[in-house]
């Protein structure tokens, strides 16, 4: 189990981001259309999961600000942005914004992708919400960048992620 804060309160997740160069686990996530968006659906793609608590906080939605701009300027990568708010949550921002270089996925169904990434908190004020990380996988799905951010309210590195599709 790792341990993150959250406003100054110690937090616990349900366990530990997948390991450098580990097969990142299966996942089938909601996309905004309601539809069934899995890991194999972008086989082949390098794959950048900026993993969050919720779209409406500030730090939240300024990573998928941030990871939009940055795809834009990436080949053969895909970036998904994935927390347990409601489809229509993340369509609604995603929209509003005029975002258009980022997959929406929301674990809010079956709640297994928090189980099994590792980042569901189980206690805090955010209990049972996904804590903050970022993983970026290869194009045959192994990790290669994995960070689990300490501070829920800190921005993930940016760059450190990025580097390592350069």
């Amino acid at each position: 189990m790792a341990k993150v804060e959250l406003g100054g309160e110690r937090v616990t997740t349900y366990g530990n981001l997948p390991e450098l160069n580990e097969k990142a686990p299966h996942f089938e996530l909601t996309k905004s259309d309601l539809s069934v968006g899995t890991l194999e659906d972008f086989k082949g793609k390098r794959v950048i999961l900026n993993i969050f608590p919720s779209i409406d906080t500030g730090v939240c939605a300024t990573s998928v600000r941030n990871f939009n701009k940055k795809a834009s300027e990436l080949k053969n990568t895909v970036v998904l942005c994935i927390s347990r708010d409601l489809p229509f949550a993340q369509k609604r921002f995603v929209n509003d914004e005029g975002l258009e270089n980022v997959t929406n996925l929301s674990d809010f169904r079956d709640r297994n992708f928090g189980k099994d990434y590792g980042v569901e908190m189980i206690d805090g004020a955010f209990e049972g919400l996904l804590s903050r990380a970022v993983l970026v996988l290869d194009e045959n799905g192994r990790v290669i960048h994995s960070q689990q951010i300490e501070k829920i309210e800190d921005e993930p590195d940016y760059l450190a992620a990025l580097k390592t599709l350069l």
